[in-house]
C-alpha cells in the first residue's frame, strides 16, 4: 500500500511513475502504471470526473498521441481551480508520467507541446478599480 494524498493505494509503488501537473491554481498528482487502460481520478471514473467530452480528450490527449492508452493505469489525484484547470493539469502530469514511463515517447509529447507548462495565472484585482484593469464606467453628469 501506498499513501497517494489523501488516498491509499494498492501495490508497493515500485513499477509506478510520476509526474505533477499545474494549470492555473489546479495541480494533479499522476502516477503512471503498467496495466490495462484504466484511469482513475479522484477515485472516480473519468466520465464520471468530467463530464465533457472536450474535457476528457484533453485528459486522454498524451495517451492517444502516444498509443498507450490500453497499456498503462492511470490514478491521478487533482485539487484546486476549475474542471477546465483541472482538466489541463491532468493533462501535463500524465504526459510527464509518461516520459518517465517509456522516454523514446519525450519527442512526440513534445512536439504537441503536452510537455510545456501554462503559466497563466490570474491577475489579481487593484484597489479603486471593478476587476483588475477595468475601471469605473465614466459618467459626465
Amino acid at each position: 500500500m501506498v499513501h497517494f494524498g489523501n488516498f491509499i493505494i494498492e501495490g508497493n509503488g515500485k513499477n509506478d511513475f510520476l509526474g505533477t501537473g499545474r494549470r492555473k491554481s489546479s495541480v494533479a498528482r499522476v502516477r503512471v502504471r503498467p496495466g490495462t487502460g484504466k484511469i482513475s481520478i479522484n477515485r472516480r471514473e473519468l466520465d464520471d470526473f468530467f463530464k465533457t467530452v472536450q474535457q476528457q480528450n484533453t485528459v486522454l490527449a498524451p495517451l492517444v498521441l502516444t498509443e498507450k492508452q490500453n497499456d498503462v493505469d492511470v490514478l491521478i489525484h487533482v485539487e484546486g481551480g476549475g474542471t477546465t484547470g483541472q482538466a489541463d493539469a491532468c493533462k501535463l502530469g500524465i504526459a510527464r508520467a509518461i516520459k518517465k514511463f517509456d522516454p523514446e515517447t519525450e519527442p512526440k509529447l513534445r512536439e504537441h507541446s503536452l510537455l510545456t507548462r501554462d503559466a497563466r495565472e490570474v491577475e489579481r484585482k487593484k484597489y479603486g478599480l471593478r476587476k483588475a484593469r477595468r475601471g469605473t464606467q465614466f459618467s459626465k453628469r
